[in-house]
């Protein structure tokens, strides 16, 4: 068996609850707990309330909650409402945030040289 499995909930699904493994798509409705220990990607058709940890996280659709992950990429169409805690953000032309973020690794100094921060564009 492979171990690059992922997970997809398809345009059509309702699904609540705590979604746990590798790397994950999500493209309908989602509401609960997610914690993949790779890559989460939020569908342009995607409405997600959730409480999110991943390694990164692509966002082209709407999320309402909390982000905590190494990378969050915001998508031209994403909407976001709530907590973003990353090392790295890129905030595509185009999409929403609102809410409180956390960006760069370093705590109380601000990113180091070459580390973490927010990217627009």
């Amino acid at each position: 068996m492979a171990d690059d499995k992922s997970t997809f909930i398809d345009a059509h699904a309702e699904v609540e609850g705590t979604l746990k493994g590798k790397d994950a798509q999500i493209l309908g409705r989602f509401r609960g707990e997610v914690n993949v220990s790779g890559r989460l990607v939020l569908g342009e058709g995607a409405r997600v309330d959730a409480k999110v940890a991943a390694d990164a996280t692509e966002i082209a659709g709407e999320f309402k909650g909390e982000i905590r992950a190494r990378a969050v990429t915001l998508a031209e169409k994403a909407r976001v409402e709530g907590t973003v805690d990353a090392q790295v953000l890129v905030v595509r032309e185009g999409a929403q945030l609102n809410g409180a973020v956390s960006a760069g690794k370093g705590k109380g100094g601000g990113a180091p040289a070459g580390g973490g921060g927010v990217i627009l564009g």
